[in-house]
């Protein structure tokens, strides 16, 4: 299958972008295809039009990039640090650009903070928004408190904890992958 990790941040000492880079890698390890939506790398403007309102070849490339890797996903894994108890801007931003090419596909919310508590405040607030995208997130949460210590730079793992919440998370993913992707394959309801 092929899955989209969705991250936001774009401050310069970001520390939420190892928990991304791990996932990619874990979803690399179990035989997918992970490819990372990184808003900093994007340098994504402020929405002014969403992708769907640009003529077909006029659009920016990196929304037409991106569009090619949503319509040919199973499912999102979208990664949140907490600001304000809620997500980052520039993840919001990310998603906003689209609304039917994520449509029908299962998203999973890994959330962090530097503090115990993990995000899950803001991931509250994304589960609403990712329904109204067209993508309900699986009832699992992947909370990382103290994210700073949790993962190096590139993503390895650095707590062992960490591994047995991240094999159930992404089991469930997987599994609302295959089903919501077979039940596209057959139509969608309307």
């Amino acid at each position: 299958m092929k899955f989209i990790v969705a991250y936001g941040s774009v401050r310069t000492d970001r520390l939420g972008i190892r928990l991304a880079r791990y996932l990619v890698n874990q979803l690399e390890n179990l035989g997918h295809e992970a490819v990372l939506f990184d808003a900093r790398e994007l340098q994504l403007p402020l929405l002014d039009r969403m992708y769907k309102e640009y003529e077909p070849t006029e659009a920016p490339e990196s929304l037409q990039w991106m569009a090619k890797h949503i319509k040919s996903s199973d499912g999102v894994v979208v990664v949140t640090g907490e600001y304000n108890h809620g997500p980052q801007p520039g993840l919001t931003n990310l998603l906003d650009y689209f609304l039917e090419e994520w449509s029908w596909r299962p998203s999973a919310i890994a959330c962090y903070s530097a503090g115990r508590f993990g995000g899950v405040r803001a991931a509250m607030q994304l589960r609403a928004m990712l329904a109204e995208l067209g993508m309900p997130s699986i009832p699992s949460l992947l909370p990382i408190g103290k994210v700073q210590n949790a993962f190096d730079t590139d993503g390895t793992l650095q707590e062992t904890r960490i591994q047995k919440p991240t094999d159930r998370f992404l089991a469930e993913l997987q599994w609302y992958a295959r089903a919501l992707g077979k039940e596209r394959q057959q139509g969608l309801p309307y």
